[in-house]
């Protein structure tokens, strides 16, 4: 792609990544109370006084009210902004990376993967919980942005493989749940196999270093959790995030995490 091209659609996919970020503080906020997403529009929690346009820019605006509600001065969480900030900025990079694998034609596919992850790691941490109303729909939303993909590159064997892939990754993650039930809710189970399909349309490799990586994620911050709490085992961790930052931190560096792995085994 000409350069300048490649900055123009980074612009774009990161100011669309800003837009998309403050609907998901909407969607981490509501979903879990099984309230609507789209009615009625965004009201401080505080006063319930509806949010201006103006007010509702991302990033921008919680700048520029210094992070407190116009209306009644109500502290605005730093979280929200952030949200909006990491959106963007996993947007742009997914961007780059498809760009430099000749793999532009997955970026809605993978793009939206990111975004549903950022709103569920958001939403387990703070309910402990995986809502089949945004994991279960997200099937077929993959599945069809994938088979888009394919048709763009032409590459059929990479849909193929997504199809194997999500059933791989859910029956290992189910096998798991079942001999092991208090380490594993459903939820997670779920995720597995969107997991699967995203992670393997790319390689198995990224599979398999992603699905790794996700369990290492979890399992040093369970042993830290136990370290500080002196070894209490049933302190509850969800671990809902840790699968979605090792899948996305496989798409970016599977080779070199596949690299230290290997050299930490052979060590």
């Amino acid at each position: 792609m000409h350069p300048a091209s490649m900055i123009v659609l980074l612009v774009v996919i990161t100011l669309l990544g800003l837009a998309v970020g403050s609907f998901l503080n909407v969607v981490i906020h509501r979903v879990p109370r099984g309230e609507s997403v789209v009615s009625p529009p965004s009201r401080c929690p505080a006063c319930a006084a509806p949010i201006r346009p103006w007010h509702n820019v991302p990033v921008v605006s919680w700048l520029a009210l210094r992070g407190r509600c116009a209306g009644c001065g109500t502290r605005i969480s730093v979280r929200y902004p952030l949200v909006e900030l990491a959106t963007g900025g996993v947007f742009a990079a997914l961007a780059v990376r498809l760009a430099a694998t000749d793999q532009l034609g997955a970026v809605p596919a993978m793009a939206y993967f990111a975004a549903l992850g950022i709103a569920l790691a958001m939403i387990d941490i703070d309910v402990r919980r995986l809502p089949n109303a945004l994991v279960l729909p997200s099937y077929p939303v993959v599945a069809l942005l994938l088979v888009a993909a394919s048709a763009v590159h032409g590459d059929w064997s990479a849909l193929g493989r997504a199809g194997l892939g999500a059933a791989a990754l859910f029956a290992f993650f189910l096998a798991v749940a079942l001999l092991y039930p208090g380490g594993m809710g459903m939820g997670d189970v779920k995720l597995a196999g969107l997991l699967g399909g995203v992670l393997a349309y790319l390689s198995w490799s990224t599979v398999i270093i992603g699905t790794f990586t996700g369990f290492l994620l979890g399992a040093l911050l369970g042993v830290a959790v136990m370290l500080v709490r002196r070894g209490e085992r049933r302190t509850a961790v969800p671990f809902g995030p840790f699968m979605i930052a090792g899948g996305l931190l496989a798409v970016f560096a599977a080779a070199p995490l596949a690299d230290l792995y290997l050299s930490m085994l052979s060590a």
